[in-house]
Parts: C-alpha cells; sequence; structure tokens
C-alpha cells in the first residue's frame, strides 16, 4: 500500500496528495459555497513532485482523496555521473541511482550524505546534509 485515503476538509496547503496518478504538494484551495442543488465543492490545485507540473482536483468537500505515504531516509553518495548520483542507503545499505534536482546540482558530492525520498517506488534528493 502506497497511498491512504483522507478526507478533502482535512487537507491544508503544504499537504502531499495523489494528482493524476503523480504524487503532489498542495498549492492553493478554494472552496466554493453550497448551491441550491449541490454540496460544498472544492478545487485544489496542486504541483508535481517529480515533474513540477500544475495539476488541479474538483471535488465535493465530504470526498476522499488519496494521500503518498513517503519515506524519508538518508544516504551517502556514492558517485555522480552527470544529472545521476548513485546513492546507498545508510540503514540497510542498499545501492540505486537518483537524479540530483537543479537546485541541488552543485551542492552534491560524492562522499556527501542527503536526505531523499521515497514515494510510489520513485526516488528525489530532497536535501544535502
Amino acid at each position: 500500500m502506497v497511498t491512504k485515503p483522507m478526507p478533502i476538509k482535512d487537507l491544508k496547503t503544504g499537504h502531499y496528495v495523489m494528482a493524476e496518478g503523480e504524487p503532489c504538494t498542495i498549492v492553493d484551495i478554494a472552496v466554493s459555497k453550497t448551491g441550491k442543488h449541490g454540496s460544498t465543492k472544492a478545487r485544489i490545485e496542486t504541483m508535481g513532485i517529480f515533474d513540477g507540473r500544475r495539476r488541479y482536483i474538483l471535488k465535493p468537500t465530504s470526498d476522499n482523496v488519496e494521500v503518498p505515504i513517503i519515506e524519508k531516509k538518508k544516504a551517502q553518495v556514492i558517485s555522480i555521473s552527470g544529472t545521476v548520483a548513485q546513492l546507498m542507503d545508510l540503514e540497510d545499505y542498499s545501492t540505486f541511482d537518483a537524479t540530483i534536482p537543479e537546485e541541488l546540482a552543485g551542492k552534491i558530492e560524492a562522499g556527501k550524505e542527503v536526505g531523499y525520498w521515497r514515494i510510489e517506488g520513485r526516488t528525489i534528493i530532497k536535501e544535502v546534509k
């Protein structure tokens, strides 16, 4: 299980949701008033964690949305080849490759420790320690 349901009314800006099958960060939530024939609706504006694309979710506030389960871990950089870093997890010592984000391009070096997230079987480097 890589996601869990969460009521829309409990979401806040900065939380994470699944939009169009992609893990996203909530940028804005707008709630419309109840009309004559319907329930309150929420328009959730999101930004993709991996691709940076804007996505929108429009649902009644009584519905649920899927929230990704994020594993936050630490790893050591073994080597760098272009925009890909080879990492070794500091808990189970497994090695894997991860793309280096543009904002961390000059900061990551072999031997340094990084914080990474694993979401839906994909990995993203979030910080340099």
